[in-house]
């Protein structure tokens, strides 16, 4: 309400000091510019219906450059001397001209013939030396005519204004008008107005009582000293009285003096039946203010504005102590705007004048004490504004001063635009304030955790306006909890306090706009809550979860964030817009993406993230698809390539190397007759002959190996050959297959192996399994080779002949590096002419015996075998010789 008085008045003086159009002089274009490069060329804009020629240094009109459907041209502001009947000749359609603050002496009487729909049109502040009558004759439509602030000397209108029957604003006067006469104003008696504005000299040579009587309007305004005729006022007011207006406005009623005479020159202000009376500017003292407070006492004004008002002591005032005679003033709105002394508000030495006052504003009086009997004297004020201030906690809050019962009609309290910082302070002097229920505390230095640590307010607060603050997260503390709208935009908070909002249970409209809030918590509870403002914060995710615990939450303002684009936040924006729940009031244009870099400044509204990334359904589905079906070809790879075979070969091979750098290190390499021992099963014997022996003896750096059909030292007990063959050989090879699980000599040379391999490396046994074996089929007297089979990495031969040559690779590598070995001094290998190698001996699985058969036999058997191979090579040495 106080702001559309303000408004109201802005306008109202406006008309009467400068005036213009009603109409915006220079509108936003809305339409692209026609107009040329030149700085004096007019900008011809919305749709050719509009022209705007404000401040080019024009001192001609630019007839050329008007299009003939133009309806507005605005010229103000430029040097424009005269009007010519050819410059708007062309514009039929021409609605609105403005042509203010030029210095326009002279106007065609044809220069407006044809426009005829004109209807506003704005002269104010030119060089006139008369009223242009005979110009304006032809506007029968004309509604608002501003001619003021020009150089005529008599405000007498012509007869022909009669004729101009709609008009309903109508400003004229200047400075060199010297008063009023009776007669000038009669050709508008019975055009009903709705503003009249009437500017005389500062210097006002006469009024005849009357010359008001014939105005008929609804809103007055005087700019107009009576300071050398203070009885002019009686006058004025004379002929306004049984008239019903609005608004009475007096402009620099007193502009050089203050009034020291003693007649009451408002007396007649009882008879004015308006609605609201202004003073704007001029010298005010006690005795002038009391003559009007006195008589506005028993008049049925309900609103009073004293802005920019020289207020000043009187000297001759006696203040008798029998106490205020101002104590019946029923005002309901009572302004006091831009009082150059703060005295005003005591001007009696009392406050009994804002009795009873309903709606108090005092605004840019800077009043630097608030006396304790000041709150007890505005027992009828419902509201009270005395922002803009520069109030500080110690001139508003008296710790001396009892506030109990006082004010118990304040329903809004307006504290702001000041420099309080004290939220307890503030609590503690409202608290009394039964009845208070809005505060206004917006635009001042509030917000130190330090300094609201005990609050206490009234329960009745049901609306906090606190924005532009400085408000910490543990300020909170010190917020009342009852109310239902929180105002807490551009307080330079990056975190909330969520203890504080669990207690707000009746809060329904929340704003944080403005702030640094950089995430929104997860756990914010706020049952209550319909509308919430987020705008202007500093965070990025937001998401359903987000607002899951506001149940009634109805509108959303969260735009101009720094959002990071990603499928959360567009499920959230699609499932908000689709449920229809919740709306989003600045949506689309506030939404941006800030995040990632490809996408800055899309609008979120085209932000189309793929299905794909965003549905973590389909992206399981398609992952575990995925992954069995690379499961599935890698098995098929394994399958078809071997690929476990050679995994497990090659690491083999890479143990072995391992091992044959231990044994040299260990320096165990060259002291043997033999690279390996080879132990097999005579039915295995054409293997090792035809594969093992040639891959590994017939290369470029062969391998000694013994085997023995052909290494046994000929006459010497079996078991002493495999004991120092074993012991003289690096390695032992066993070729393991059913035939050699068959093999008791097999088993002893495993078992003479096995206990070679006590007290060294069991490294030096090497298990070669040409065909399967299963260890769980083994009999149990072959526990060695069941434990071996378990515990140590194994040789497999391979069926297939592309894996063959891995096979020996391994081999080679267990084998390790070929190296001399020592000669034996009783080798029994001999060569023939053909360069074979002669088999010395029979095969000892020829020899193997029986199952059952003691092994003394066997013994016997090895000797007599003995005794038999020496004979043949005792004849066959014979034999040789004779030849």
């Amino acid at each position: 309400m106080i702001w559309e008085l303000i408004s109201f008045s802005a306008l109202f003086l406006e008309a009467v000091s400068s005036p213009s159009s009603p109409a915006p002089s220079s509108p936003a274009p809305s339409s692209p510019s026609t107009s040329s490069s030149n700085e004096r060329d007019c900008q011809i804009y919305n749709f050719g219906l509009s022209a705007d020629c404000r401040g080019r240094q024009l001192e001609f009109v630019p007839w050329r450059q008007l299009p003939i459907t133009l309806e507005h041209v605005d010229l103000s502001f430029n040097g424009l001397h005269a009007i010519s009947a050819a410059d708007f000749q062309n514009l039929p359609q021409l609605r609105i001209l403005l042509l203010q603050f030029n210095n326009i002496s002279h106007i065609d009487n044809d220069a407006f013939k044809n426009n005829p729909l004109l209807e506003q049109l704005n002269i104010f502040n030119n060089s006139l030396q008369e009223i242009p009558a005979t110009p304006l004759s032809s506007l029968l439509n004309l509604k608002h005519l501003f001619m003021s602030n020009n150089l005529y000397k008599h405000a007498a209108l012509a007869d022909s204004f009669s004729k101009i029957i709609r008009l309903k604003v109508l400003s004229l006067g200047g400075p060199l008008v010297k008063g009023l006469k009776k007669n000038d104003f009669q050709p508008i008696k019975n055009i009903q107005l709705q503003l009249f504005q009437i500017k005389c000299s500062s210097n006002l040579s006469y009024y005849e009582p009357g010359s008001l009587e014939v105005i008929s309007t609804k809103q007055i305004g005087f700019d107009m000293a009576i300071d050398q005729r203070p009885n002019t006022l009686h006058h004025m007011l004379h002929d306004l009285a049984n008239k019903t207006l609005s608004v009475i406005q007096f402009r620099n009623l007193f502009e050089f003096t203050y009034y020291m005479g003693e007649e009451d020159i408002f007396l007649n202000l009882k008879d004015i039946r308006a609605f609201q009376l202004i003073f704007h500017r001029g010298k005010f003292n006690e005795n002038l203010l009391k003559m009007a407070l006195l008589n506005l006492q028993v008049t049925p004004i309900k609103r009073l504005r004293l802005q920019y008002i020289d207020f000043a002591r009187s000297p001759t005032f006696v203040d008798s102590g029998a106490g205020s005679s101002i104590t019946n003033l029923a005002l309901d709105n009572l302004d006091l705007w831009y009082i150059s002394n703060p005295d005003v508000l005591r001007f009696d030495w009392r406050f009994t004048w804002f009795k009873r006052i309903k709606e108090l504003s005092i605004q840019y009086v800077y009043f630097n004490s608030v006396p304790c009997d000041s709150w007890s004297e505005m027992d009828g004020v419902e509201l009270l504004d005395v922002s803009n201030n520069r109030l500080n906690d110690y001139v508003l809050y008296n710790k001396r001063c009892n506030y109990k019962g006082t004010l118990p009609n304040l329903h809004t309290f307006n504290l702001s635009t000041n420099d309080l910082t004290s939220l307890e302070d503030l609590s503690s002097l409202t608290k009394e304030f039964k009845k208070l229920q809005i505060l206004d505390l917006s635009n001042n230095k509030l917000g130190s955790a330090n300094k609201g640590i005990h609050c206490v307010w009234t329960q009745n607060i049901t609306r906090l306006i606190a924005h532009h603050n400085q408000f910490s997260s543990g300020a909170f503390n010190c917020l009342p909890t009852t109310v239902y709208y929180l105002d807490l935009s551009d307080c330079n908070m990056d975190q909330l306090d969520m203890i504080y909002f669990k207690k707000a249970t009746n809060l329904k409209n929340l704003l944080l706009s403005g702030n640094k809030i950089k995430f929104i918590p997860s756990k914010w509870e706020i049952p209550s809550l319909q509308f919430l403002a987020l705008d202007g914060n500093s965070f990025g995710l937001i998401s359903k979860a987000s607002f899951q615990h506001m149940p009634q939450l109805s509108h959303l303002r969260a735009g101009n964030n720094p959002y990071h684009c990603t499928c959360e936040l567009h499920a959230f924006v699609q499932e908000t817009i689709t449920e229809g729940k919740v709306n989003l009031t600045d949506w689309p244009w506030n939404y941006r993406c800030y995040h990632p870099e490809p996408f800055l400044n899309t609008f979120i509204s085209k932000y189309f993230p793929g299905q794909v990334a965003c549905d973590i359904r389909l992206v399981i589905i398609i992952s575990v698809a995925t992954t069995a079906i690379v499961i599935l070809i890698f098995v098929l790879i394994c399958y078809i390539f071997d690929l476990p075979w050679y995994t497990k070969a090659t690491y083999q091979i890479i143990r072995a190397k391992y091992r044959a750098h231990k044994e040299n290190l260990a320096g165990d390499i060259g002291n043997f007759n033999y690279h390996a021992f080879i132990s097999y099963s005579h039915s295995d014997a054409d293997w090792v002959r035809d594969q093992l022996l040639p891959c590994l003896e017939n290369n470029k750096n062969p391998y000694r190996l013994c085997i023995h059909e052909r290494d046994f030292m000929p006459g010497r007990w079996i078991i002493d050959n495999i004991i120092e063959n074993i012991e003289s050989s690096r390695k032992v090879i066993f070729v393991l297959s059913r035939h050699f699980v068959n093999s008791e000599w097999c088993n002893y040379e495993l078992y003479f192996a096995q206990q070679r391999a006590m007290g060294k490396t069991f490294s030096d046994v090497i298990l070669v399994v040409k065909e399967p074996i299963d260890p769980s089929s083994l009999p149990s007297k072959y526990c060695k080779l069941k434990k071996m089979l378990s515990t140590k990495t194994y040789l497999e031969w391979p069926q297939q002949v592309n894996q063959q040559p891995f096979f020996w690779a391994q081999l080679r590598s267990v084998l390790g590096k070929p190296t001399m070995t020592h000669e034996r001094t009783d080798s029994i290998r001999s060569r023939n002419s053909f360069g074979r190698i002669s088999v010395i001996g029979p095969l000892v699985e020829e020899r193997m015996p029986e199952a059952g058969i003691p092994v003394e036999g066997i013994i016997e058997e090895i000797e007599n075998e003995i005794i038999h191979r020496n004979e043949i090579e005792l004849q066959d040495q014979i034999n040789i010789e004779a030849r």
